[in-house]
């Protein structure tokens, strides 16, 4: 059995999550951005206290069970953070922004970006790029 929740299984969190917070902005615009890539599918996996994850699936999910994932970074709720994390294959990281984690995505080598209040005011849009970039490839 999956674990694995709708859309609407982040309502929990965004009612409780400031909405002034940074971070909660940046995630509701990467949120809306990808529900709005064609043939994109939305999953939630829900571990309140550790993490959220948003999971995005295009083309065929057999090959790989997603092509990014959304964590919001749940330890501390006032100050919770994102992590985006892509196979690293999967995107280009033209200005080095990204931590590469080896082994880090579903045991593949990972590109992953940090958002939080200390990120450079222009990280969700350079997010936004390696999104449409991942997603180009998945959906083949």
């Amino acid at each position: 059995m999956s674990d694995l929740l709708p859309l609407s299984g982040l309502n929990p969190l965004l009612a409780d999550w400031s909405a002034d917070a940074p971070a909660r902005a940046a995630f509701v615009a990467l949120r809306d951005h990808l529900a709005a890539l064609p043939g994109t599918e939305l999953a939630v996996r829900a571990r309140p206290g550790v993490s959220w994850s948003l999971r995005a699936t295009a083309g065929d999910p057999t090959e790989r069970p997603l092509f990014v994932l959304v964590d919001v970074i749940d330890d501390d709720p006032a100050d919770r953070w994102l992590s985006v994390c892509f196979y690293d294959d999967m995107i280009t990281d033209p200005e080095e922004r990204g931590d590469w984690v080896p082994k880090g995505l579903m045991g593949c080598d990972a590109r992953c970006f940090n958002i939080d209040a200390d990120a450079e005011p222009d990280t969700e849009q350079y997010v936004k790029a390696r999104l449409d970039e991942a997603h180009t490839k998945a959906a083949g």
